[in-house]
């Protein structure tokens, strides 16, 4: 009978010690657990309104996005701000009626660097480093025909291109 209540004695302690460690753990748990939830918000984006084309005497002239703040300031910065040639403080602001087609983005093969004229159908880094090539040997294109005499293109690669590209505005 001894044997038993030793038996019983080991169960009764083991009972104990599995609840002193659940406690412990629960107490734990409840410790450090101190703040919560945590929530995480983002100011959104703000949406643009539309699109605005930025052309003539700036650096970079295209299609921009137009927020509700933007002012023409901005605008003009986006473009990569007014070239030398610029007269400050004259701009234009130009706003399609509805129903008006939008003319493509023209690219000025007289200004244009090389990674920009990669971006016309059939242009690769070959052909756009041989119309900068051309230019800096023959000076600026006076039309978009000459550009019949650069390396690489013809009659074909012309076509393909000629209602993207100008010599200025």
């Amino acid at each position: 009978m001894d044997n038993v209540r030793v038996i019983s004695g080991w169960k009764i302690v083991i009972v104990l010690l599995v609840l002193v460690i659940i406690t412990g753990g629960i107490v734990i748990g409840f410790k450090y657990n101190r703040g919560g939830t945590i929530e995480i918000s983002l100011t959104p984006e703000p949406s643009p309104a539309g699109e605005i084309y930025i052309g003539g005497e700036v650096n970079n002239p295209g299609y921009y996005s137009i927020f509700a703040a933007d002012d023409i300031a901005g605008m003009i910065a986006a473009a990569g701000g007014i070239t030398d040639n610029a007269e400050p403080g004259r701009y234009e602001l130009i706003i399609p009626g509805n129903g008006e087609e939008e003319s493509p983005q023209l690219i000025d093969i007289n200004r244009a660097e090389a990674w920009l004229l990669e971006s016309l159908p059939g242009v690769g880094p070959v052909k756009a480093q041989a119309i900068v090539d051309y230019r800096q040997q023959n000076g600026p294109f006076r039309n978009i025909y000459e550009i019949m005499e650069v390396e690489g293109f013809g009659q074909a690669s012309f076509e393909r291109i000629k209602h993207l590209i100008t010599v200025g505005e």
